[in-house]
């Protein structure tokens, strides 16, 4: 373990640093937007309103490994190659269909007479929104928060493509420099396994709760 934090090729810390960034910014950025795109679609009508519901859901059935070419011009085009925010940018864009789904099925069977009574007394969507459906979406943001969290922790496959520098390396990434680099230590190896999944142990089992509730809510009407 001292040598996992102390060999300067490994460099857990910074990988650990380089990983918060990055899940930190997906997480915040995917729940905010998620459960804004849930409430539009499931509380107003608008023009085209069936397709991009159709949209999102089709979106959840294609892999990360099926668009990482245009991708991956995208990215190279808009000059963020090899920069935390270029690989942010597709994470939060792989992430939320699914939180928007997650989100849609909760928000519809939220009660409209909270709306209704916020609306009657001048509120506006902003404040229905910020005070009344976000505060009453708890478990579902944590659920959304908690998945988006992990997926973005545990993504190796868009972190190789989209990025080069080692001081930009993820913990995941970091890992298999290790497994490629120090394959026959196994005791520097299994340190390392462990440092990178604790964390993610350690969330699970602190919010299996919410992660329970969450997917289960409003499944069930009544």
């Amino acid at each position: 373990y001292i040598s996992a934090f102390t060999n300067n090729n490994v460099n857990i810390l910074r990988g650990y640093k380089n990983s918060l960034i990055i899940c930190g910014v997906v997480t915040l950025v995917v729940t905010l937007l998620s459960s804004m795109m849930a409430f539009a679609l499931t509380r107003y009508r608008f023009f085209g309103k069936s397709a991009v519901r159709t949209m999102v859901v089709a979106a959840l059935m294609f892999p990360a490994f099926a668009t990482i070419v245009p991708v991956y011009r995208l990215i190279a085009s808009a000059g963020m190659f090899d920069t935390l925010q270029g690989v942010s940018i597709v994470l939060i864009a792989g992430n939320l269909a699914f939180a928007t789904t997650v989100m849609m099925g909760f928000v519809a069977g939220l009660p409209y007479e909270l709306e209704e009574a916020a609306f009657m007394e001048g509120g506006g969507p902003y404040r229905v929104f910020f005070q009344i459906i976000l505060p009453m979406s708890r478990s579902t943001l944590a659920t959304v928060a908690i998945f988006t969290f992990i997926w973005s922790y545990n993504d190796l496959f868009l972190q190789t493509v989209l990025l080069r520098s080692r001081k930009l390396l993820p913990v995941c990434a970091i890992l298999r420099e290790i497994s490629s680099q120090y394959g026959t230590d196994f005791g520097l190896m299994a340190a390392a396994v462990t440092i990178v999944v604790a964390p993610v142990l350690l969330v699970y089992v602190a919010m299996q709760k919410n992660i329970i509730k969450g997917l289960t809510a409003g499944a069930v009407k009544g």
